[in-house]
């Protein structure tokens, strides 16, 4: 039944019922109209009135489902989908709306996997740069600073070691910054290394005391996905040091029942819900979709906030 019959129909309800009880009851409307009435025939009309806006609001719900879902929908948490009910112009618009979500669902994560790809790229080239370039020159300039350092008179040596220790220490830190742009390690000696390395590097620059513990014996991931379980857990810490207010924070990586892997992320700060999600987390959220995991981030089981993104195998993601 479409839209308009509905509609129609209840009406036709309400107006019909307070025609009959009309018709059948002993009521008569005077010239002037008296009191009782009066009363009388307002009160009929308010319980029509309530009839037909009881009736509405059961025939028009499934529109006003709809409509709290348009107002709440978010592309990167995918899945949201209205139950279709019965035929005629509702469940039809219903169905309607939902092949509208899979089409933009499936077209925000092409166009996500394209910028993060090119994202990715870009990545790897600035690192590139700051490693050759960046990193040589200081490279040199570090060198320099030892002969001059050893050629010169003792009240100009402590300065020019002065000098040394913040080029070594710029240095260092351009290091530190391409290896973060560019995980090399990842590449090279696989995920668990990866992600041993990033919890011992953050441990040592944030003073966040970083416990980690992986599985031993990990399905085969495609690259892309063990990436995003990189960047996650990247992002994750770097969020906990910025805004979090811990001392400890819990990343492990395990293998679940149901064979996706699971990478968890926990802290001991003020939660989660204090502010709203920013670029970092949005983020997450889009690496997730990538590879088509689900990301989770919700207070943890005594206090701070806990993340959980769940990675399908190698095998489940072609398919």
């Amino acid at each position: 039944m479409s839209l308009f019959w509905r509609v129609f129909g209840l009406n036709a309800v309400v107006l019909g019922t307070a025609t009959v009880l009309l018709l059948w009851a002993p009521i008569t409307v005077s010239v002037p109209i008296l009191v009782t009435e009066a009363v009388i025939l307002l009160g009929g009309l308010t319980v029509m009135l309530v009839a037909n806006a009881a009736l509405l609001r059961i025939g028009l719900a499934p529109l006003g489902r709809l409509t709290r879902l348009m107002t709440t929908i978010d592309l990167l948490r995918p899945g949201q989908r209205l139950t279709v009910r019965g035929h005629g112009d509702v469940a039809e618009l219903i169905v309607t709306f939902n092949a509208m979500l899979d089409r933009l669902e499936a077209e925000r994560a092409a166009s996500s996997a394209r910028a993060l790809s090119a994202q990715e790229a870009e990545r790897r080239r600035i690192a590139q740069e700051l490693h050759d370039e960046v990193g040589q020159s200081l490279t040199a300039v570090l060198l320099e600073l030892k002969r001059a350092a050893d050629r010169a008179p003792d009240p100009l040596r402590d300065e020019l070691h002065q000098a040394q220790e913040v080029t070594r220490e710029s240095l260092d830190e351009v290091r530190r910054l391409a290896r973060r742009l560019r995980p090399g390690v990842l590449e090279d000696l696989g995920l668990v290394s990866a992600l041993t390395a990033l919890a011992t590097d953050f441990g040592t620059h944030t003073g966040l005391r970083v416990r980690h513990g992986f599985d031993s014996g990990l399905p085969p991931m495609t690259p892309e996905a063990e990436l995003v379980i990189y960047r996650v857990a990247q992002e994750g810490l770097t969020n906990i040091a910025r805004h979090a207010e811990a001392t400890h924070a819990e990343l492990s990586l395990r293998c679940a029942e149901d064979g996706h892997l699971v990478l968890r992320l926990s802290d001991d700060g003020r939660g989660p819900g204090l502010v709203p999600e920013g670029s970092g987390i949005r983020g997450m959220r889009e690496r997730a979709l990538f590879v088509g995991a689900a990301l989770e981030i919700a207070p943890g089981p005594e206090r701070g906030t806990q993340v959980l993104l769940s990675v399908p195998v190698a095998g489940e993601q072609e398919s």
